[in-house]
């Protein structure tokens, strides 16, 4: 089998629509993909740790045992503020386009809640 097989990067066809609202469909998609990236993310981590017990850098009890410090504390949620802001700016966008409607208040409140 030659080493150069290039595979397809995106499949061909329409995506199948589950939901009467494609916009559902969409939003499904991209939950699917972060939960693929989470659990990539979490093997990775899962390596890492296993890595560094083994050659006695850090025992992995260390690692669940360990507090953040204040300082790290809010580094962590500067971090994740910004990251949340990035991720929802498309539903900020229109969040904004929705702000004269009875769920303004509602939307502030989950966008302030997603934001914590």
């Amino acid at each position: 089998m030659p080493d150069d097989v290039q595979l397809q990067k995106h499949s061909k066809g329409q995506r199948p629509q589950l939901f009467s609202d494609p916009a559902i469909d969409k939003l499904l998609a991209m939950v699917m993909a972060l939960a693929g990236e989470v659990a990539v993310m979490r093997d990775r981590n899962d390596t890492l740790e296993r890595l560094i017990d083994d050659k006695g850098l850090i025992a992995k009890d260390e690692i669940e045992s360990y507090r953040p410090s204040t300082e790290v504390m809010a580094e962590r949620d500067a971090w994740r503020a910004d990251y949340l802001s990035h991720i929802l700016r498309i539903v900020d966008l229109d969040g904004d386009d929705m702000a004269n409607t009875d769920m303004s208040e509602s939307w502030h409140e989950a966008m302030d809640s997603a934001s914590k």
